[in-house]
């Protein structure tokens, strides 16, 4: 009776053994499942954060618009063209106050010597510059760029250099080359004017 009563404890505890090591197995895959889980959880928003991200990026990046510059008619235009995918539907080219020249409109993005070449002219004399300076000359100019990008209208404001010669003669007086354009940097329509004005002073200390 004895020796029956302890098997039968016997036969209780690998019961018990076997029920305790299932139950550790069960919670084991249950939390493999859970972290299984979780990581195909926090990969997908990873994947989906760094797909919004890269979105943001590629939308950011269309909207800065740089110009590319290309002389034309000997020097006398400029004409202007957006490096990127975007199409330009208009411009306004706005000059130093030193100048006496009012913003030009265009619809064809273009610079030309026409629209301030006297002005120039004067500004340099009451500046003291001399008629032909060494290298290449620099004029600040702010280009206000209206155009458009996957179909939205957008608005850029840049500081440019207009890179430029004076060609004197005897006859013909002095006159106004242009050679290209740089770039300066960013600027809010608020600020654009002041900071035209700073570059032609500095540039020009006979201007003060």
């Amino acid at each position: 009776m004895a020796e029956e009563t302890s098997e039968a404890a016997a036969v209780r505890r690998r019961k018990l053994r076997l029920l305790t090591l299932a139950e550790v197995l069960g919670v084991s895959a249950l939390v493999i499942s859970g972290l299984t889980f979780w990581n195909s959880y926090s990969e997908r928003r990873h994947t989906e954060e760094a797909r919004v991200a890269e979105s943001r990026a590629a939308t950011t990046k269309a909207r800065i618009l740089v110009l590319r510059a290309e002389t034309e008619k000997d020097g006398d235009r400029i004409a202007l063209q957006a490096t990127g995918n975007q199409v330009i539907q208009g411009q306004t080219i706005a000059f130093p106050k030193a100048l006496g020249v009012d913003p030009v409109e265009s619809t064809d993005p273009r610079i030309e010597t026409s629209w301030f070449e006297d002005g120039l002219k004067k500004a340099r004399k009451a500046a003291g510059e001399p008629e032909k300076p060494r290298g290449d000359a620099r004029l600040p100019v702010a280009i206000t760029t209206r155009f458009t990008v996957d179909g939205e209208m957008a608005e850029d404001v840049t500081l440019y250099d207009v890179g430029y010669v004076t060609d004197s003669s005897f006859l013909g007086g002095t006159s106004i080359r242009l050679r290209g354009l740089s770039l300066i940097g960013r600027s809010s329509e608020k600020a654009a004017s002041g900071r035209l004005d700073s570059l032609w002073k500095a540039r020009h200390k006979g201007a003060e």
